[in-house]
């Protein structure tokens, strides 16, 4: 198909360049599929944007050959997690025994994961990155997506693709230009986020603190910790009343090693409020169209899972996609069914798991105002070191770990030699 500067077309179309976009264009392109992916912003940088990086995906890393080189990019690395709850402190999570080449969660800024990605991706001649360029419609014809519409700084562009997909997240326009409507699971909490100094002395690793009424997540960056204070679902403007010392106040009762820092929160306007969102798609595709990431499947933060069951999807779509778009084979609905019935039923286990946690443990220590302690059976991971072994393989692998099996067959561009 001859193209314009107002037209282009290619096999796939991927809206969103986030990571399950990036990571499934660079997967196509690296299998010789003429790929796009469409980004509406004019770069990754923005905040607050989840930072973890589990092992299925520093695994996938490896299975590509990239992760020496990913690994040099700075990050910390977590390999155990404890929760303080009331006074007693649990060791919970230990990533040591997982059966992959880095047993350990990265912490890395999400924009520095994209512009690795990004830039692999470049290397392939089938490979075209569009920043800036925002989605504002699907072009369709008797029952089947033909490609999108999208505006850039230089005007209205479309896309005629043979495939599109939607990565553009939880808020997805191209699900809602669809018609797809999400099932909304629900959550009982909502995250205020926000940074804090950290000095060398200070403890590492992935930290919880739950005490009455309140629960806070403390992440070692480096030179900084990124903090998760949990709420009660709408009640961000009820603390917002009550002043920003309030907020100091209970940071410094949960995590007393805090305390010298919180004064470091002037205003509201040095936190961020994260709306928590629980939905899933009942279907997740129609001829010429398929979700993966959030725009199929939103999950809740508990245990940090959702970049990585997001880039699983990638993977599983470009092992079942691949051949077929790049000519071997028709592309049938089927296969994007495949796609679906593949990946639906983890979505399913870990929703469900994260569901029971909001339910019975952060829904009660909200809405709690007595003194807390740990269950018994929490208290068993004290003493039996074994059985930490299991939140990190379910955090650190998740279900039905994806590898990659999707064909390497492009070459590189000249000035990028293998």
């Amino acid at each position: 198909m001859d193209e314009t500067p107002q037209t282009l077309s290619c096999r796939c179309c991927i809206v969103g360049g986030g990571p399950a976009g990036m990571m499934l264009g660079f997967l196509l392109a690296r299998a010789g599929v003429d790929t796009i992916v469409l980004e509406k912003h004019a770069d990754f940088l923005r905040d607050f944007r989840g930072d973890t990086i589990h092992p299925s995906t520093l695994e996938a890393m490896h299975d590509l050959g990239l992760l020496e080189d990913f690994l040099k990019l700075p990050h910390q690395e977590v390999r155990q997690a404890e929760v303080k709850i009331g006074a007693v402190t649990i060791p919970m999570v230990d990533f040591s025994h997982l059966p992959v080449h880095a047993k350990f969660v990265a912490l890395m800024p999400q924009w520095d994961f994209l512009d690795f990605l990004a830039e692999r991706a470049k290397r392939y001649p089938f490979f075209r990155l569009l920043m800036s360029t925002e989605v504002d419609g699907l072009i369709e014809a008797e029952g089947q997506v033909l490609g999108v519409a999208a505006k850039t700084k230089d005007g209205q562009l479309t896309i005629r693709a043979d495939l599109t997909i939607g990565a553009d997240g939880r808020h997805s326009s191209v699900r809602r230009e669809a018609g797809f409507v999400p099932l909304d699971i629900g959550a009982p909490m909502d995250a205020l986020w926000f940074k804090l100094s950290r000095r060398t002395t200070d403890a590492g690793g992935l930290l919880g603190r739950i005490d009455a009424g309140q629960i806070l997540a403390v992440f070692n960056r480096g030179e900084y910790w990124q903090c998760a204070y949990v709420i009660a679902k709408g009640s961000a403007q009820r603390l917002k009343a009550q002043g920003i010392g309030s907020l100091r106040d209970h940071i410094s009762a949960l995590a007393p090693f805090l305390a010298d820092g919180v004064g470091e929160l002037e205003s509201f306007d040095d936190v961020k409020l994260l709306t928590v969102v629980v939905d899933r798609l009942p279907l997740w595709h129609k001829p010429g169209l398929l979700c993966i990431g959030d725009a199929a499947h939103a999950m809740s933060p508990v245990g940090g899972v959702g970049i990585n069951l997001a880039i699983q999807d990638a993977i599983a779509a470009a092992n079942i996609l691949a051949l077929p778009l790049s000519g071997e084979g028709p592309l049938s609905d089927q296969l994007l069914a495949q796609v679906q019935k593949r990946r639906e039923w983890p979505t399913k286990v870990i929703q469900a798991i994260q569901v029971v946690i909001q339910k019975r443990i952060i829904s009660r220590v909200l809405g709690g105002t007595g003194k807390i302690a740990p269950p018994r059976f929490l208290r068993l991971f004290i003493y039996f070191p074994i059985l930490r072994r299991l939140p990190a393989r379910l955090v650190g692998l998740g279900v039905r770990r994806e590898r990659v099996t999707s064909p390497k067959r492009a070459g590189r561009v000249a000035d990028h030699p293998d």
